[in-house]
Formats: structure tokens, sequence, C-alpha cells
């Protein structure tokens, strides 16, 4: 076929950025010689990659199946360059990771400022979603790998545990509850309790692990995101069962954390990838960076089983 590397460069560039003008900055190409560049490699496959309109440019259907090979050749050669030249003087290109919010804080935001300094040729790009929509965002590969709670059960995805964090009760430090070590779920029915709307993957989570539990939370506001249900809590309205990670900041900080038992609720945070792909040079070097960030921090623990703080401890 009549294309070379820098016909696939450019094809990887403007799908991850959608837009030509900003991959062509970021190749430090003009417009026209990276659209040529594209329609070069279209010609050769025999079929279009883009959907291009005067507003926006998106993969079609076949677009969005020669990505993950597209990148898996870039990938390739990038690596047979590692042994050659220095990695940090060699990488170069961007890296998407799908991540929930409360992750942002407690496992990359680290790890991309030291990333930057060893790597400053490639960058990075963030998505925080819901649970939900990183299993989405990875299998569609519109994100190299996610940093999620869900996907161990999904067949076409991979998942590598980080950590292992508890649900707890948080509550205003005035609460009667504050002073307590810990709280059995069926106490919450007692007290006034802000709650994730069904559908949300915590609540999902939550729902499977108290089946059995004959006294559920009773609530009194229900909302969609955990931020939205910290305010809440921080406001007075209620009580609320939150990921101990949520704790660490925004509205979270000012709440105390105690532990929930019977049952101990724990979601498994983790890296959730695509089965069978090969991550490009560029990603895996970001993975192998969040990796090792979190085993420094907890270089006696297991994978699975590492906890990050949480918020203040509660009253005694």
């Amino acid at each position: 076929m009549n294309f070379d590397l820098s016909d696939l460069r450019a094809f990887v560039a403007v799908a991850d950025l959608a837009s030509f003008r900003a991959a062509s900055e970021a190749l430090h190409l003009s417009q026209p010689a990276l659209s040529r560049r594209v329609d070069k490699l279209e010609q050769a496959l025999g079929f279009r990659l883009f959907e291009r309109t005067t507003r926006k440019v998106e993969l079609n259907a076949m677009g969005r199946a020669f990505l993950p090979r597209a990148r898996h050749v870039l990938g390739e050669l990038e690596a047979a360059l590692l042994g050659m030249v220095d990695l940090s003087e060699r990488i170069h290109g961007l890296v998407t990771v799908a991540c929930i919010p409360s992750a942002v804080d407690n496992f990359v935001a680290g790890v991309v400022r030291d990333f930057h300094q060893r790597f400053p040729g490639i960058r990075v790009r963030l998505l925080d979603q819901t649970a939900a929509d990183i299993l989405l965002s990875v299998a569609r590969s519109e994100a190299d790998f996610g940093i999620t709670y869900l996907g161990m059960r999904e067949p076409d995805l991979e998942f590598e545990p980080l950590a292992a964090e508890p649900f707890v009760l948080a509550c205003r430090p005035d609460h009667p509850l504050a002073r307590k070590r810990r709280v059995r779920w069926a106490e919450l029915a007692e007290h006034a309790c802000v709650v994730l709307a069904p559908g949300s993957g915590n609540r999902l989570l939550m729902d499977q692990g108290l089946a059995h539990v004959a006294a559920r939370p009773r609530w009194t506001c229900e909302v969609q995101h955990v931020p939205a249900q910290l305010s809440l809590i921080a406001a007075g309205v209620g009580v609320g069962a939150v990921p101990r990670l949520s704790l660490s900041g925004g509205a979270g900080a000012s709440l105390v954390g105690i532990p929930l038992v019977e049952p101990a609720l724990v979601r498994h945070v983790g890296i959730v990838r695509r089965r069978g792909r090969p991550a490009g040079a560029a990603a895996q070097a970001f993975h192998d960076a969040l990796v090792a960030a979190h085993r420094r921090a907890a270089p006696d623990a297991p994978a699975a089983a590492r906890a990050v703080p949480s918020g203040r401890t509660p009253r005694r």
C-alpha cells in the first residue's frame, strides 16, 4: 500500500484531537499538508476514515475500527526504538486516560506532574467521567486506558487492581454519629440520608452488597453524583455513604469519615484496558509511572489491598 508512518501519525493525531487544526499544531504541519497525509492514507486503504463537517471532524465506523491497528503499528515502532535511544528523548505523543473524578486528585495529579518532567514530549489528556462512561471510552478506543472501579467482569476488558477502597459514612463533625468508631448500615434507617440515585456505579455496588440487609438507609435527598452528595451532607441535609477517596478534597474535606460495617463494603479501584490491545509506547510509559507511584505510596501492601488516606479520623 502506498502510505507511510507519517500518514499514520497524521491520522492518529486527528483522531485523538478531533480537529485538523489542533493536529496540525501538534505535528508542526500546515493544515493542507496534514489533510494531504490523511487523504493519502484513505486513498491507499480504499475507504474514508472520518466524517467531516464545517464544524467538526469525527471517526466513522471504519476509522474507529482502524484506529487501534494504527496505534499498534506506531507503538511497535516506538518500542523498537527504545533500545537505540533514551526513552525520555524518543517518545512523543498523546496519552488519553479516562478516570473517575476522585482518582484525579488521589491517583493521577502527582503522576502527571512528575511524568511531564521526565517525558516533556508526551501530552496527557484526562477524561473525568462516570464509571460506566469510562468502560465505553476504553471499549471504543477513545481512551488508552481507564481508572475506575467497574470492569472486572467485562469479557473484552482487563482490570488491574490498584487499591481496595471502603465505603464510609460521611457526616458533619457536629452530627451525633460523628462520635462513633463505626456505624452499622442498619443504623442509617434512623437518620436522614443523602443517597446516590439508582443507575450510578457506586449505588450499584452498594445495592449488591446490601441485598441481605433488612434495614436500609432512609433517604431524605437523592442525587446523581458524589460531589453533590457531599455538598448536601456538608450543608446539614443528612448523612451518606461515600467512597473514602471522596473525602480528600472539596466539600468532603470538612466531613468526618466513619467505617461502615455489617457488612463492610469495598470497591476496588484499578486500571482497565481493552483485552489483547497492545499499548503504545507513550501510553505504556504513563501506565508504568502510575503503577510505580502507587507502589511507592504503599510499598508493603499488595496491589489489590492498598488503600488511600481518607478524611478526618472520627471522634471517639
